[in-house]
């Protein structure tokens, strides 16, 4: 075989093993990998570009190869000088090479493009080696350049590694030394080809070799002493303690921190097992296995983890194992302050309302014999108490039941607090006292250094049946019995019974029939007539009544709160204004002249623009607005003043008519009339009630008439039921009236016959 053909061969097979070599290298996605993966690659071009030299027969592919490998020099000292850096760093931060080396190398670079144009650098003479024709170099002053920077930068960059690994550890030195024998070889075998000048640089090969070499050495190899060293460190000094034993289970060493826990000496360690067992009262034996333990107890208690793990030869003959004893203590007080404060309350230490729940479930389907009883606790008027003392004094509150909680109740209760000033407790039905805790709650005062304030707290009770599994329902079901209570500060307890029962239903029947009972006019206007002073009938309220299809006729008392409750009364509203424009269209269109007057609900102003909706509806139906008058009562105008005034006059400026209902019956005053954009006044039937002294109430009466008449204001008196209220209202100089003594509200067909008969009867009255 020729030389041409063996070295070609071999020095393929070489860059063959250097691209695999820099692939994988790449794969590892550090700095360390992609150095070493830029040195094999830049050990390509010399290597290649001899290839090419001892594979030519002409001068010009001969040239071609000789600036592949001069210029493949100069990137593979680069890439040496990069790989070095990063080898050595020691956990330092790698630094790139020094500007003035880019400097050399891009100056070596341009000066060889341009020497085939000056020829300055080298040249190839035609020569006879081993029987075969080849192109030897001729250097002239360019290459000489070339071989100062090259070599320059190759020196400089091992005299580096010498410094890094005479002053690196001798653990360390291992780690360089196999790279700085391996560069100074090639540089030898590489000076030793430059001054016999071959034709065949036999050296490549060693370029080979040392990439290869550095590639094993950053990538995989590992100094045995190294680890080692760093190993029996780990597990001498380490905090955890470590015990070695034989197949047979006899310990045959143990760190400092083993000794320390149980009290043995290094190198005197066999009654170790025994001393282990007692402390943890456990039983060592081979396996993979793990336990957690607890010692002590208090403010001593102390965790542990016992890991214990064979250990197996090459062969994989059983060796011994080995137990490791980690103390837990401070990461596991760490998870159960965690615990606690994820569910316990900050302020008052109890259970959160969603980790109660979650405990009563359990206790409640754990003990299914057990009768058990959910009770709600609310703390009356309590922002009034943080209102007057401060919020100090209220949370001084919240402390002191959650105190009480814990002091009179038994473990077999469960507490905790629910929100704001509201708790719950969970508590077996035979420890529930109703007597006793109605006394102690009707003497509770809450004390300070300050302050003293006697406490009003409520409880809710509810009882548990096995067929309510959601907490929330119950506590919600003991919250609704607070209701029962009002304003009866006498009493302190209440039940859950049966008519709160009922009332749910029925309130959940009556909202889910609303829309079927609008769609079917089961709810429908009723209308009152509202007269004048000659007795003729000038208008009407328009009630809402349901005609229900299963209870008959529902007075507005058994619907109305609830849908109120729900917000289901702008729905309602919003029908019976469309069923008024219905009605006024109609006696439009007979020649009528009759208003009629719909109620506003405080909740309708949340759900909509009451304006623009009522607007659009006397649009749509061609009406005068003052024929659909607009009645609030007098309770709107104590929420929000402000915002209410602001809606009425958007209404008088529509050229509606506004009336304020129940006037006298909640907290106006006769001040505020003169601030009030109304137009009419319902005067409260209240005030026409009896009295211990009917002289003053119509005294009242007869100022408020008076009063709105000054003011531009019409007066309505409602709940006439009598002559004499009629004409005594009629002498005050009260305008309007309504009330049973002309009529009770009627559907709309029996309110336009009342009409016409007294049409009739007024036009044959006689003159």
């Amino acid at each position: 075989m020729s030389s041409r053909i063996l070295y070609t061969s071999v020095f393929t097979i070489l860059i063959l093993a250097l691209i695999l070599c820099a692939i994988d290298a790449r794969r590892r996605l550090n700095a360390l990998g992609r150095s070493v993966s830029l040195l094999d690659i830049a050990f390509i071009p010399p290597i290649l570009g001899n290839c090419i030299i001892i594979m030519s027969h002409s001068k010009m592919l001969s040239m071609a190869g000789s600036y592949i490998y001069f210029i493949g020099m100069d990137f593979m000292v680069y890439a040496l000088m990069g790989f070095v850096q990063e080898y050595c760093k020691l956990g330092g931060k790698a630094k790139s090479p020094p500007k003035w080396i880019h400097f050399l190398l891009i100056t070596d670079i341009v000066q060889y493009i341009f020497n085939p144009f000056t020829g300055h650098a080298f040249d190839l003479k035609r020569i006879a080696f081993e029987g075969e024709v080849f192109y030897s170099l001729v250097p002239h002053i360019g290459q000489v350049y070339h071989r100062v920077v090259v070599y320059g930068i190759f020196l400089a960059t091992i005299i580096g590694l010498i410094v890094t690994t005479l002053h690196a550890s001798r653990i360390y030195r291992e780690r360089y030394s196999v790279i700085l024998f391996a560069l100074i070889g090639l540089v030898l075998w590489q000076t030793y080809y430059i001054v016999k000048n071959l034709p065949i640089d036999r050296s490549m090969i060693g370029f080979g070799i040392v990439g290869v070499l550095i590639y094993y050495f950053a990538m995989y190899y590992r100094p045995l002493k190294l680890l080692d060293r760093i190993l029996s460190g780990v597990v001498s000094n380490g905090s955890e303690a470590v015990f070695i034993f034989t197949p047979k289970g006899r310990c045959i060493w143990t760190n400092k921190e083993g000794c320390y826990l149980v009290g043995v000496q290094e190198n005197n360690c066999e009654n170790a097992p025994e001393l282990l067992e007692y402390l943890f009262n456990t039983e060592l034996r081979k396996g993979n296995w793990s336990e957690r333990h607890v010692t002590g107890g208090g403010d001593s208690v102390k965790y542990y983890m016992l890991e214990n793990r064979d250990v197996v030869d090459e062969e994989k003959h059983f060796s011994g194992y080995y137990l490791k004893v980690r103390d837990i203590t401070e990461e596991e007080l760490k998870l159960k302050h965690e615990i606690f404060e994820a569910t316990h309350d900050k302020l008052t230490g109890l259970f959160t309302r969603e980790y109660l729940y979650k405990l009563i479930k359990a206790e409640i389907r754990d003990h299914s014999t057990t009768k058990y009883l959910v009770v709600f606790i609310n703390i009356k008027n309590f922002k009034i108490v943080n209102d007057i003392f401060g919020t100090e004094f209220g949370d001084h509150t919240l402390k002191h039941i959650a105190d009480y909680l814990r002091d009179n109740l038994s473990a077999r209760c469960t507490y905790g607090r629910i929100e704001g000033d509201n708790f719950g407790v969970l508590a077996p039905a035979d420890e529930f006292d109703k007597d006793m805790l109605e006394d102690r709650l009707s003497k509770l005062t809450i004390r300070t250094d300050t302050a003293e304030y006697p406490v009003l707290v409520q409880l809710g009770v509810y009882e548990v049946t096995r067929e309510e599994s959601d907490v929330i329902t119950m506590f919600a079901r003991a919250r609704l019995a607070l209701a029962t209570l009002g304003e009866d500060f006498s009493k302190h307890i209440a039940f859950y019974d049966d008519d709160i029962r009922k009332e749910i239903l029925w309130n959940q029947e009556i909202a889910a029939q609303l829309q079927e009972a609008i769609a079917n006019r089961d709810i429908r206007p009723y209308l009152q007539p509202i007269v004048d002073g000659n007795g003729d009938i000038v208008g009407a309220e328009a009630l809402v009544r349901w005609v229900h299809k299963e209870h008959g006729f529902l007075a507005p008392y058994k619907f109305i709160p609830s849908l109120e409750k729900n917000g289901k009364i702008a729905e309602v509203d919003k029908y019976m204004w469309r069923c008024a424009c219905e009605i006024l269209q109609k006696w439009k269109n007979k020649g009528w002249n009759q208003f009629i007057s719909v109620n506003i609900s405080p909740k309708d102003f949340y759900y909509l623009d009451v304006p623009k909706y009522i607007t659009s509806l006397a649009k749509e139906y061609d009406l005068d607005p003052g024929r659909l008058r607009v009645e609030i009562t007098e309770t709107v105008m104590m929420n929000d003043t402000e915002k209410i005034i602001g809606i009425l006059d958007e209404f008088r400026k529509g050229g509606f008519i506004v009336e304020m209902d129940d006037f006298g019956s909640g907290y106006s005053s006769l001040n505020m009339l003169k601030d009030m954009p109304v137009d009419v006044l319902k005067i409260d039937m209240k005030f026409l009630g009896k009295s211990d002294d009917e002289q003053r109430a119509d005294t009242i009466v007869n100022s408020i008439i008076n009063l709105s008449r000054e003011l531009g204001i019409t007066s309505l008196t409602e709940g006439v039921e009598t002559e004499g209220q009629y004409s005594g209202l009629s002498d005050m100089g009260c305008k309007l009236f309504q009330g049973y003594y002309f009529s009770k509200p009627v559907p709309v067909e029996e309110f336009e016959a009342l009409v016409e008969s007294r049409n009739e009867a007024r036009h044959t009255r006689p003159a």
